[in-house]
């Protein structure tokens, strides 16, 4: 098992917590992992970037090789579409589709998921509306997560028993609806990668 993800966004967007999931339910199935330290501006409003390695072998690097992600997970499209040089033909792009315009000359939002969708794997997401609708707005990032689920060699179920670690101590309303979001998301993906 391999898996390697390039996880972009914005700052205060959730993309650490992502990577905590990810990584407690890793090292709870015995699995090797890597984490680069995150790059850009990690404070609300600037781009972050973070290369997460997951592996049942020993990993060398914490960094991804240009052209060798298997995965790119994006809470914003522009961001997807930064490090899209990082995957690896037959990698995955999963995106959230709604902006965090955060610049004056933030490109058409059209131009920048058309040129996403040249790639021959990608799974576009409104994951904004999907929390809002099944949890709450600050679930997004569950949402996404659960999007990327199909793609990562970790069983969802530890996924899930990972969210409730990291979010154990907020309360089991909290817990369950970011596994409300988790579920919606990975249940979107399912279907829209089976198209």
């Amino acid at each position: 098992m391999k898996t390697d993800i390039v996880l972009a966004g914005v700052g205060g967007q959730g993309i650490l917590s992502i990577a905590t999931i990810l990584g407690t339910a890793a090292l709870a199935g015995n699995l090797y992992i890597k984490q680069a330290e995150v790059h850009g501006m990690s404070q609300r409003g600037g781009d972050v970037q973070s290369n997460l390695r997951l592996s049942s072998n020993p990993i060398a690097s914490d960094l991804i090789p240009r052209g060798a992600a298997d995965l790119i997970i994006s809470l914003e499209p522009m961001e997807a579409l930064r490090y899209v040089s990082y995957l690896a033909p037959s990698g995955w792009i999963v995106t959230n589709t709604t902006p965090f315009v955060n610049i004056p000359n933030y490109p058409e939002l059209d131009a920048v998921m058309d040129e996403l969708k040249r790639h021959p794997n990608v799974v576009s997401i409104d994951v904004d509306a999907i929390a809002k609708e099944v949890a709450s707005a600050r679930a997004s990032n569950m949402v996404l997560l659960g999007a990327a689920s199909p793609f990562i060699e970790i069983d969802a179920k530890a996924i899930e028993e990972a969210i409730a670690a990291i979010f154990g101590a907020k309360g089991a309303d909290i817990v369950e609806m970011n596994i409300k979001a988790f579920r919606a998301g990975r249940d979107y993906a399912l279907r829209s990668s089976a198209k």
